[in-house]
């Protein structure tokens, strides 16, 4: 049964307008970035990693550059409390990174916990209960005053077990289900656990506001996150952190309305896992901060390198069309984006080389490495003229004339439409090659002899042709020599033969390199092309003559 009667909206507004995020524009600094990937990521996984996998996950998100790491429940599974015991007793933990454990507020679990972090140089022990009215009601029923209890008993366990473990370490506290909570109710228990845990410049506290469900649109979460910051007690000692889910699909808008609105720190996850829709995308988040020219602080310029990783470990599957990261986020395939997207390739190289403003490519491919070749204009039926004289000017370095586009265009598309593929970079360059390069269905012209006079450009041909086995020779005069061989070929045959379009480039850099010739001819009733590539642009230039008469010929 489809009923939306069913259903109420279950968040609560603050009792105070919290709306001063609204006039921030943009997130202009990155936050304290913690990953879960090893707790709240592996718990979602149908077969959870094992030790090894853990340490080669954790291995990677320091390369990334997390600084802290929440590594697991140690009290919960003994996996997770053996890759705690690893990763301290073989010195695995490096001076800049924190590592990070969770424990519900109960004393056996809180106890277990702290045996797991012995002898850590620096780590996070990070307390939570539940505190909204669903599971105040139907869980633990419990009042207000009973669940706030629970967090300061935990409160204070934690303070007092640190203390006698003289070790380095810091406290979080989580009202799980936060979304679902009275905001002032919410207030009141987070006020009571800083001030059991008294926090300090030195020694500050961590209070992380979860989205454990999400519930309301992202500025409804933007204005709780507010109201809790600006009503916190102690609050310069205070590092405000959050925890999106993402039920409703707008993770990383929460996150992001939420760093506007006060917070100091994120927890989230590489490519958004997490139980159920997953939690809030990191991968995302900081990419969007970077394409506003926003240091993430976090590296993702092997995007590939970690997505494999990540799929390999998780046995979990990115989308095609994740930002960022997805196969096919950077693949144009439309005429128009094609185009567009070239022409802002060859405006930024000419007129804007330090900045990115390329129609519909949000960042630069490259700065998470990927290729424009493979990656960036796509060829199939829906390509245009524009993504397909891309792809033959970057993979082989042919530029082909404007006016010779629209023909190419419609040979590519044709064959992309009755294969029903995407074509490679390698088959559009047999559909050129074949279609514009020594095409000679009817004739051929082996041999040319040319004769100018001083600096007159007039010059006189002699023309070796070969048409069905039998050889000819031709004599005209002209004005230049491809000039002199297109009067040949219209007096031999009784078509125009007329160069209309003519474009000459090296196919590269080097006194000896070869030479690529365009050339269009007008027929009767439209243009024809060819092409011709030699070390001696005369000769290109009358194989591309020889070519676009050919089709002509065979219409």
């Amino acid at each position: 049964m489809f009923d939306y009667k069913q259903y109420k909206r279950g968040y609560f507004m603050p009792p105070v307008a919290c709306n001063d995020w609204v006039s921030k524009e943009y997130i202009d600094k990155a936050p304290i970035w913690c990953s879960v990937d090893l707790r709240d990521g592996n718990q979602a996984l149908i077969e959870p990693m094992g030790l090894e996998e853990k340490l080669e996950f954790y291995k990677k998100l320091i390369e990334v550059g997390f600084k802290e790491i929440e590594i697991g429940f140690p009290a919960a599974s003994e996996t997770e409390y053996e890759l705690t015991r690893a990763l301290i007793e073989r010195n695995m933990i490096p001076e800049d990174v924190t590592i990070q454990v969770l424990t519900q507020a109960r004393e056996h679990i809180i106890k277990k916990t702290f045996e797991a972090i012995k002898g850590a140089p620096r780590a996070i022990v990070h307390v939570y209960n539940s505190t909204s009215v669903a599971q105040r009601e139907q869980v633990f029923a419990k009042d207000k005053e009973e669940i706030k209890q629970i967090a300061i008993d935990g409160a204070k366990l934690l303070k007092r077990l640190a203390e006698e473990d003289g070790g380095n370490i810091a406290f979080e506290y989580s009202p799980e289900s936060f979304t679902g909570t009275e905001p002032e109710y919410a207030l009141e228990v987070v006020n009571a656990v800083i001030d059991v845990w008294e926090p300090t410049p030195d020694r500050k506290c961590i209070i992380n506001l979860p989205a454990t469900v999400e519930m309301s649109l992202p500025h409804v979460f933007a204005s709780q996150v507010e109201y809790m910051s600006k009503n916190m007690h102690n609050r310069e000692n205070v590092i405000l952190s959050l925890h999106p889910h993402n039920d409703r699909g707008t993770g990383v808008a929460d996150a992001e309305l939420g760093l506007l609105a006060g917070a100091d720190r994120i927890e989230g996850t590489l490519f958004g896992n997490g139980e159920r829709t997953g939690n809030v995308d990191v991968v995302t988040l900081g990419m969007n901060m970077y394409a506003q020219g926003v240091d993430p602080e976090l590296d993702f310029s092997d995007m590939q390198g970690l997505a494999e990783m990540f799929e390999r470990l998780t046995q979990m599957k990115i989308d095609d069309r994740k930002p960022y990261c997805g196969k096919l986020v950077f693949a144009a395939f439309s005429g128009s984006h094609q185009d567009a997207i070239s022409k802002g390739m060859h405006f930024r190289m000419e007129k804007d080389p330090e900045h990115w403003t390329v129609p519909y490519l949000p960042i630069n491919p490259e700065d998470v490495g990927r290729t424009y070749d493979s990656d960036v204009i796509r060829i199939n039926s829906q390509s245009g003229k524009g993504g397909v004289a891309y792809v033959l000017e970057h993979a082989y370095g042919m530029i082909v004339p404007k006016k010779m586009r629209e023909d190419l265009g419609y040979a590519v598309k044709d064959v992309s439409d009755v294969a029903h593929k995407e074509l490679s970079p390698e088959e559009v360059l047999e559909i050129f090659e074949k279609r514009y390069r020594n095409f000679t269905p009817v004739f051929d012209i082996p041999e040319c002899h040319f004769v100018q006079t001083g600096k007159n450009i007039e010059a006189h041909v002699t023309v070796q042709m070969t048409e069905d086995g039998s050889k000819k020779e031709l004599v005209a005069t002209g004005n230049g020599r491809l000039d002199a061989v297109s009067i040949c070929l219209s007096e031999e045959f009784g078509k125009p033969c007329d160069v209309v379009v003519y474009e000459e480039h090296a196919m590269k850099e080097s006194s000896d390199s070869s030479a690529i010739a365009y050339v269009g001819i007008k027929g009767e009733t439209k243009a024809y092309f060819g092409a011709g590539l030699d070390h001696d642009i005369i000769r290109a230039s009358i194989s591309a003559l020889v070519s676009a008469m050919n089709r002509s010929l065979v219409g």
